[in-house]
């Protein structure tokens, strides 16, 4: 499902790749970034240990993991990256988005989502799932504009928000 590039008006979702997590320690070395989801930023080995795990897929053959970087092809640069867990024989997607700070603010991460939503759409994924802090206002604009809307549901402190897509 992640195995090819999308393209959206000015980004590519390239799929991840070790080789990505140089330029990324970079793109997300802001602790900022961290605020609403804890945790610190990490080392360039850290990230390529990880994406190495990523890239070996999930260990549960009912879970696809699909991971992509952003990049911003008119500055050839990697800015963030979008995520999708893959559950319930293809229908159901879990998805989420960072954008490194330098990046933020240009409607980079909406963007991204929206190219994430649709390729998924087009995979057969019938709902999507988002998980906002309910005090990050940035990343509840990034849902909304990628089709998605609050829910009543909380885990771990933060709002499910849902968008059921009609095939």
């Amino acid at each position: 499902m992640s195995g090819t590039v999308t393209r959206t008006e000015r980004l590519d979702l390239v799929p991840l790749a070790v080789a990505h997590a140089e330029e990324m320690a970079e793109v997300l070395g802001d602790p900022a970034l961290h605020a609403f989801i804890g945790g610190a930023p990490l080392t360039p080995s850290e990230l390529r240990a990880r994406y190495e795990r990523l890239a070996a897929g999930s260990p549960d053959p009912a879970v696809v993991w699909c991971n992509w970087v952003v990049r911003l092809r008119d500055e050839d640069r990697l800015a963030g990256t979008v995520q999708a867990t893959v559950t319930d024989g293809g229908r159901v997607a879990e998805i989420a988005w960072v954008v490194g700070t330098d990046w933020q603010g240009r409607g980079i991460a909406r963007e991204a989502a929206r190219g994430l939503v649709e390729r998924l759409a087009d995979q057969g994924v019938r709902t999507v799932l988002a998980h906002v802090h309910p005090e990050h206002a940035a990343s509840a604009a990034v849902a909304r504009a990628a089709g998605l809307a609050p829910t009543e549901e909380e885990q771990d402190g933060e709002i499910r928000w849902r968008l059921d897509l009609h095939g």
